[in-house]
C-alpha cells in the first residue's frame, strides 16, 4: 500500500497505433476513382452528361492527386468530363435542349 508522501509509479503506455487507411490501400482507392472517372466520363458522352462530366473530372483530379498508378484512365475520365461538359454547351446553344435526340 502507497502513502501520500510516495510518489506514483506509472508505467509508460505505448505509443497508440495510426489507424488511418495504410499507403497501399489509399492507392487501390485512387486506382478505383481513375477507372470511375473513365467510366463516367464515358457514360457522360451518351446520358446525363451535366452530371456525369463534373464527377467524371472530379474523380480523375483526386485519382491523380492520391498518386494512382492508373495515371492514363484518371487523364482520360478528366478529358471526357471536360467533353462532356463541352458537349452540353454545343447542344444547348444549337438546339436549346439539353439532351440528345434523333430525327428532326
Amino acid at each position: 500500500m502507497t502513502t501520500l508522501s510516495e510518489p506514483l509509479r506509472t508505467t509508460p503506455t505505448p505509443p497508440a497505433k495510426a489507424t488511418g487507411p495504410t499507403p497501399s490501400r489509399l492507392r487501390a482507392q485512387a486506382d478505383g476513382m481513375a477507372v470511375a472517372s473513365f467510366i463516367l466520363g464515358l457514360l457522360g458522352t451518351l446520358v446525363l452528361n451535366l452530371l456525369l462530366g463534373p464527377c467524371a473530372l472530379v474523380l480523375g483530379g483526386l485519382a491523380l492527386a492520391r498518386g494512382t498508378t492508373r495515371r492514363g484512365r484518371a487523364l482520360l475520365g478528366i478529358a471526357l468530363g471536360a467533353a462532356d461538359l463541352l458537349l452540353l454547351a454545343l447542344l444547348v446553344t444549337t438546339d436549346g435542349t439539353v439532351s440528345w435526340h434523333i430525327g428532326s
